[in-house]
């Protein structure tokens, strides 16, 4: 979750970090202690068991406000508070975007319809922590071509993570993403939105872009915590910010996907700190949604 403005022909991203409220280390990236990481994975699971919640009653019919609506309730009845709504004026809990619109899409009263693509991207703060990510359902039958984007997404944030260890650099991470959705299989890589990192404020650095050189970036040491957040479209990696200076659409129409999980940098294996198992049972419980992508076994890890 970010917030973009114009500079001439460039898009560039602004993020709100509040360094008085952890500990700044190594310049701008904040390391958290043990303790610290114990208390945003609580974080990271409310997210993960909101979106599950999402996954089980998510059809054709639906709107995006009441899921809103149904998310803002889960976070409040867990003790939490929906970090996105107020965030530098966003007027919703969650960002809804449907088919073309790749992030930051505001909840509205359009019924769904099968075949929509629903990428569902929330965030949550609890005991003073924050949470924040993403996932993509299908409502109903899909082409095989959306099938496919969605599974080489999910997949190149896993490749992604992969990265997320002691030693390696961020462009490592990037480099991951884009070497497998870009590269490998020809899809569009946004570069105006990326990932970040997280702790007590929604936003810290560094910015996790999903394209990138090997070897290139800040080095990443233990207990960094990132989002890391592919966000890629079935056509070009043009894209376009709508009037209302949120809502980012493909440039061509055709559909984007977005996953995004919260991880900690560890020295062999990054420590996945959200929860997609307990969404993806639910979702292959709800007979609404299309989970026949799942046949790849790589997105298990």
């Amino acid at each position: 979750m970010m917030r973009e403005q114009k500079a001439g022909y460039k898009k560039i991203i602004y993020y709100h970090i509040n360094f008085k409220m952890t500990r700044r280390v190594n310049g701008m990236i904040l390391y958290k202690t043990e303790a610290e990481i114990a208390m945003m994975k609580q974080s990271a699971t409310l997210v993960s068991k909101t979106l599950t919640e999402v996954a089980k009653v998510l059809k054709a019919g639906m709107t995006t406000l009441e899921i809103d609506k149904l998310c803002a309730d889960f976070v409040r009845h867990n003790k939490g508070i929906p970090s996105f709504l107020n965030y530098r004026g966003y007027p919703h809990n969650i960002c809804a975007s449907v088919n073309d619109v790749v992030v930051h899409g505001f909840p509205n009263n359009k019924p769904l319809r099968e075949g929509d693509v629903v990428s569902i991207d929330m965030g949550v703060i609890l005991n003073g922590w924050h949470g924040d990510h993403a996932y993509t359902f299908l409502i109903g039958e899909m082409s095989d071509e959306v099938l496919q984007l969605v599974r080489v997404t999910k997949e190149s944030l896993y490749k992604g993570i992969e990265k997320a260890i002691v030693g390696n650099r961020v462009g490592d991470i990037s480099y991951a993403i884009q070497e497998y959705t870009e590269k490998q299989h020809g899809y569009g890589v946004v570069r105006e939105l990326v990932g970040h990192g997280l702790g007590r404020s929604l936003h810290e650095d560094p910015q996790v872009p999903n394209y990138g050189k090997r070897g290139d970036g800040k080095r990443l040491k233990e207990n960094a915590v990132l989002a890391i957040e592919p966000m890629i479209n079935l056509g070009t990696r043009e894209v376009y910010t709508e009037a209302d200076g949120w809502t980012v659409r493909t440039r061509d129409g055709k559909p984007s996907v977005h996953f995004e999980h919260d991880v900690c940098v560890k020295k062999n294996k990054a420590l996945i700190l959200s929860d997609y198992s307990i969404i993806e049972a639910a979702e292959q419980a709800n007979s609404n949604l299309n989970t026949s992508y799942y046949a790849a076994p790589s997105l298990v890890m």
